[in-house]
Parts: C-alpha cells; sequence; structure tokens
C-alpha cells in the first residue's frame, strides 16, 4: 500500500529561509569569498624578498646603478680616475726622467744608470697596482653595504654609506693585498722554478721548461676559478656579518658549497655581457677615431696627424674610465646579490629580512640587523658583531 501525501518540511508546509537582510534595503550582496591565494614576497627596495632567480640577479645588479647612482657610480668614476692620474703621474713622469738620465749618461757610468733607471721604473709601476688593489677594494665595500641597505629599500648617501663602513674597510683592503700577495709569490716560485731548469738544464731543461709552464698555466688558471669563486663572498662576510677574517674565509667557503658552478657562472656570464656591450660600444668609436688626423686635417700635415693622436687617446681614456667604473660597480654588486641569495636559500634570511621591513614599516627601529641573524636550523650558531651595527 503506498502513501500519495507529498513529503513536507519537518517544520510543516509554511516553512521558508530566512529572508535576506539585503532584500528590504536594496543593497547588493557581496561575492562569496574565494580560496585564499598565494600573496609574492614584498619587493621593498632592490629584489624582491625570495631566493632570486638568474634574472631578477642579474637585472638587480644592473639597475644598481640607477637605484643609486653617486655613490656608486660617480664614486666608482672618482675612484677610477684617480687610479689613472695617479698611474700617469706615477709611471710617467718616473719613466721621463729615468730615460732622460739613461740618455745622458756616459761611458763607464752607462750601464748602471740604465740599470737604476729601469729598476725605477719598475718600481714605479708598483704603485699603481697597489693603489688599484685598494681602491677596488674599497668600492667592492661600499657596493655591498648599497645593495644590502636597497634590498630592505634604504637608500643612503655615500657619507651615510662610508659611516657604515667604519672598522671593516681595513679588513677588505688587508683580504685584497693578501689575495695579491699570495698569487704574486706562486708566480715567483714557478717562474724561479722554470727559469733555472731553462738555464741549467741544456735543451732537455728547456724542453722541460716549456711543458711545465705550459701545465702549470693551465693549472694556475683552474686553481684561480676554483678559489676565487670558492673565496668570492669574503668581502660580503666582512662587511655585513662583520666577522674576523679568518672567519671570513670559513664563511665564504660554507655558502658556496653546494653553488659552485652555479657562482662561478653568473659571475662569469656578467663579466661576458661587460665585455661583450663594451666592444659594441667602442669598436666604432676606435673605427672614427683612427680617421681623425685624416678628418681633422684631410691635407696630410704633420700637426693634423699629432691633433688625431691626441682626440684618440683623451678618448680612449675617458671610454676606459668609463667602463671601468660601469664593470667594477656591476661586478660588485652581482657579487653582494649573490650572498644575499645563498643566504636566503640555505638560511631562510628572507624571512629575516621580512621581519626587518615590517618592523621598519610599523615604526619599530629596534629591530636587530638582519644580517647578522643566523638561524640555528639551518646549521649556523647565533653570533654577535664585533663592533656596533651600522643599521641601528
Amino acid at each position: 500500500m503506498s502513501d500519495n501525501t507529498p513529503w513536507q518540511s519537518p517544520a510543516g508546509p509554511s516553512a521558508s529561509p530566512p529572508p535576506s537582510p539585503y532584500a528590504t534595503s536594496g543593497a547588493t550582496p557581496p561575492p562569496p569569498a574565494g580560496p585564499p591565494g598565494w600573496t609574492p614576497p614584498p619587493k621593498p627596495g632592490l629584489i624582491p624578498l625570495r631566493p632570486l632567480t638568474l634574472g631578477t640577479l642579474l637585472g638587480a645588479a644592473f639597475q644598481v646603478l640607477r637605484r643609486n647612482p653617486r655613490p656608486t657610480f660617480g664614486f666608482a668614476l672618482l675612484l677610477t680616475g684617480l687610479i689613472f692620474v695617479v698611474t700617469l703621474l706615477a709611471v710617467g713622469f718616473v719613466s721621463f726622467f729615468a730615460l732622460s738620465r739613461i740618455a745622458s749618461a756616459t761611458g763607464a757610468d752607462e750601464d748602471a744608470v740604465a740599470a737604476g733607471s729601469v729598476a725605477t721604473i719598475i718600481l714605479s709601476g708598483l704603485v699603481p697596482v697597489v693603489l688599484s688593489i685598494v681602491v677596488t677594494a674599497v668600492l667592492q665595500a661600499i657596493i655591498v653595504l648599497e645593495v644590502a641597505r636597497g634590498t630592505v629599500g634604504e637608500k643612503l648617501r655615500l657619507p651615510g654609506l662610508w659611516r657604515a663602513a667604519k672598522g671593516r674597510i681595513g679588513a677588505v683592503i688587508g683580504w685584497a693585498l693578501l689575495l695579491t700577495g699570495a698569487a704574486v709569490a706562486a708566480l715567483a716560485i714557478l717562474s724561479v722554478v722554470i727559469g733555472l731548469s731553462i738555464a741549467f738544464g741544456g735543451t732537455a731543461g728547456l724542453v722541460i721548461g716549456i711543458i711545465l709552464g705550459v701545465l702549470a698555466a693551465g693549472a694556475a688558471i683552474a686553481v684561480a676559478f676554483w678559489l676565487g669563486t670558492r673565496l668570492c663572498l669574503v668581502p660580503s662576510a666582512l662587511m655585513l656579518e662583520r666577522l674576523p677574517l679568518r672567519a671570513a674565509i670559513t664563511r665564504s667557503w660554507s655558502l658556496t658549497t653546494g653553488y659552485f658552478w652555479k657562482t662561478l657562472g653568473i659571475q662569469l656570464l656578467v663579466a661576458v655581457i661587460i665585455q661583450t656591450v663594451a666592444g659594441i660600444i667602442s669598436a666604432p668609436l676606435q673605427v672614427l677615431l683612427g680617421f681623425s688626423g685624416f678628418l681633422i686635417n684631410p691635407n696630410g700635415e704633420t700637426d693634423g696627424l699629432i691633433a688625431g693622436a691626441v682626440v684618440l687617446y683623451l678618448l680612449t681614456i675617458i671610454l676606459s674610465v668609463v667602463f671601468g667604473a660601469i664593470a667594477a660597480v656591476i661586478q660588485s654588486a652581482t657579487t653582494a646579490l649573490i650572498y644575499i641569495d645563498l643566504r636566503m636559500r640555505k638560511e631562510g634570511l628572507d624571512l629575516e629580512l621580512n621581519r626587518f621591513v615590517e618592523a621598519r614599516q610599523a615604526g619599530n627601529g629596534s629591530v636587530p640587523d638582519p644580517y647578522l641573524q643566523r638561524v640555528a636550523t639551518h646549521g649556523a650558531e647565533p653570533h654577535a658583531p664585533s663592533s656596533p651595527s651600522p643599521w641601528s
């Protein structure tokens, strides 16, 4: 037997859904909330606060020049120009007087004067070399700080960056001189060994010396790339973590472990880009300047040729100084960005940077320096700075 009575709600036939509060007011109901989506980390300044892609890293390295040009490109241009002026004065004048002395030497004293003059010229050439090492180290220290401050959205003038670098520039200069001294010592020892082999080994010694020189050159290039990559982050560790030199060397070695080829590849790629751009720009200029004497004086007079040579020399110098400054800034910035990226990947530095930015935006100026914070879960212990933080 079947029941034909239609089904009704337990609340009775008159039950209906509760009226919407928007029906009487005429307001449009809000759309239903969708599932929460992923929000990318903020980009308060130079880079987004997350591990960097290759494109982001390369773009940021070149952006350093545009973002804060005075303490980056301007400072680099000043230092590069200083190196050229010192080189011109130290080597140029010393060479002029030394050659004049050789020309005026007579008879028995001629050989001794020539030997002394050549030694003087060689020694004068060491002055710009040492100065170049020091200047490059100073510029690298300033650019490391500029990249670090730019990462959290801060922009300092050169005096502010200089104050932040106080007490650490000497360590970076010492590291640069130590590297140069080690390279020179290794080259000197190798040269002596090859020279003795050629001088006292006869024909066999000559062959052995040549083979040894070729093998040593290849080995030296490989070792230079290897050590240069593993130790390239030492200046960043010295400046940002304010570590002593020995600890900074260990720190760079640790950070590049597992990322050797990536670090080397990025640095080589940046160097190739810079050299390619410089070649593209300078090649047409060199062709035009090669005809400068003819364009200035088509009759081929001596004065016109000299004027063309002077113009060519001056423009070549200006071009070299400008591109030298640009290359120094970009390469230093690239190394600093690699340091920050590796710490994000291996230690979660991006979390510390986000906390720092959020606290500063909230008006909290007592937040500690994020670059001095080590994440214990990533195998590193927190450490105290060896000197007051430049961030405070």
